[in-house]
């Protein structure tokens, strides 16, 4: 499972980095730090991450191809 980060989509929440802290961390600043990239879901994370992606208020989270 692959998931795309919307750099222009992240306001910083941090609800990603909450559901699913093995798959998404946060800068400094509270931004996710795989805004604009692709991300690799590790296998038994599928879960969290989509908890994330559904939790994510700006909808800046999404599967990628």
């Amino acid at each position: 499972m692959r998931m795309k980060v919307d750099e222009l989509l992240c306001t910083g929440h941090g609800r990603c980095a909450k559901f699913a802290p093995g798959v998404f961390t946060l800068d400094d600043a509270g931004f996710n730090t795989a805004a604009g990239e692709t991300v690799d879901v590790p296998a038994g994370q599928e879960d969290d991450a989509t908890k994330a992606m559904k939790a994510c208020p700006e909808r800046a989270i999404s599967l990628a191809d």
